[in-house]
């Protein structure tokens, strides 16, 4: 696979997670507050059982793509550039299950817990904010290079399909 399809498959990717996570951020997690107390298990058990089809396998594609990415464009592209878009990968998973996790889990323990619901919310957009940079990052390259620019890749021709 060419570099350029490579990134076009990880822009792709993050393009579709970064929408996924703005729609949580906007409208899911705020309308767990409009839940009662009493359905409020049931709902967060639905909404966790279905976020996990809609992010689950993206993601994992998303750290393998990500990775494999990082070591294709290292050579070309410097460590910066290759390495920091892997970086806010990493920083989303470590985001998902050192904070976005153990609020989902005392929600599911405790069920209707305001405390959790608001920290939930403030602490998702280190994630919200992760995957729109990293989103915008990779289609400033993708743009750089169907514009055949030579600053963000100085031997692009060599590259280029």
């Amino acid at each position: 696979m060419t570099l350029p399809h490579l990134l076009l498959l990880n822009f792709a990717l993050a393009a579709y997670l970064t929408g996924v996570i703005w729609v949580v951020q906007l409208v899911t997690y705020p309308a767990f507050l409009l839940v009662g107390k009493g359905e409020f298990g049931r709902y967060h058990a639905a909404h966790t059982r279905g976020m996990g089809w809609v992010v689950g396998a993206p993601m994992v594609l998303e750290l393998a793509l990500a990775a494999w990415l990082a070591w294709a464009a290292y050579p070309s592209w410097g460590a910066g550039r290759a390495l920091g878009q892997l970086a806010l990968v990493v920083a989303v998973w470590l985001a998902t299950f050192f904070i976005a996790v153990p609020f989902h889990n005392r929600l599911e323990a405790g069920g209707y817990n305001y405390v959790a619901l608001d920290g939930l919310v403030r602490t998702n957009w280190l994630r919200t904010l992760a995957w729109t940079a990293r989103a915008v990052w990779l289609g400033w390259w993708l743009w750089q290079l169907s514009t055949y620019s030579l600053p963000i890749v100085p031997n692009i021709r060599a590259i280029a399909p």
